[in-house]
């Protein structure tokens, strides 16, 4: 079997166990978590399935590690300038992302999705609801918005179902459009917070 470019050079310490992450993130998002396994995973990185089996004992442990990859990569899309509380810099990447990073987003949908017939996903579908609330949260209380967390859900959800609209239809300018009308909407709570505390 040849081996993929991923794999046919020395890589350092977690460089190959991360490119099985990225093989399996693709073939969820191609053929659905329910045809997840280590010969599709191998297939597709170029190796043998018995190194995947090899790197992660079980498909639910590979399930995990790449979810726990794909966030890390798509969670800090939420902001372009972390830690500032700049409402134009919220979500100010989502679309490119969801264009360019598409298969890892719908990975987590597909997995999200799953999550209703296998109780067992559900934790992992926790990690990525509260990850992304949390990083929506804190900059919008940096942002001087002082929200609690049904108003930071609400944000979530619409920025989370923008992505989901564009990785199906695949139009990248109405999610820019929609975003531009959220901060516009978030601005305005901001504005109304700081006359509230003025008077």
């Amino acid at each position: 079997m040849s081996t993929s470019p991923a794999f046919a050079e020395r890589r350092r310490y977690g460089e190959g166990r991360d490119a099985l992450l990225d093989a399996t993130v693709r073939v969820v998002a191609d053929v659905g978590l329910r045809r997840l396994t280590y010969r599709a995973v191998a297939r597709e990185a170029g190796v043998g399935h018995t190194l995947v089996a090899h790197h992660f004992g079980s498909l639910d442990a590979l399930i995990e590690a790449a979810l726990k990859r794909s966030m890390t990569l798509s969670v800090d899309s939420v902001t372009t300038r972390p830690g500032t509380g700049d409402l134009d810099a919220l979500f100010a990447g989502l679309a490119s992302l969801a264009t360019t990073k598409d298969a890892g987003e719908a990975f987590q949908f597909e997995v999200i999705l799953e999550s209703r017939r296998r109780p067992e996903l559900r934790p992992h579908v926790a990690m990525i609801y509260d990850a992304y609330i949390e990083a929506i949260h804190t900059e919008l209380v940096i942002a001087g918005l002082s929200p609690d967390r049904d108003f930071t859900h609400l944000i979530y959800v619409a920025a989370e179902g923008l992505v989901f609209n564009q990785i199906t239809h695949g139009d990248a300018q109405q999610t820019e459009r929609s975003l531009a009308h959220l901060r516009a909407l978030l601005d305005g709570a901001r504005r109304s917070a700081d006359r509230d505390e003025s008077r």
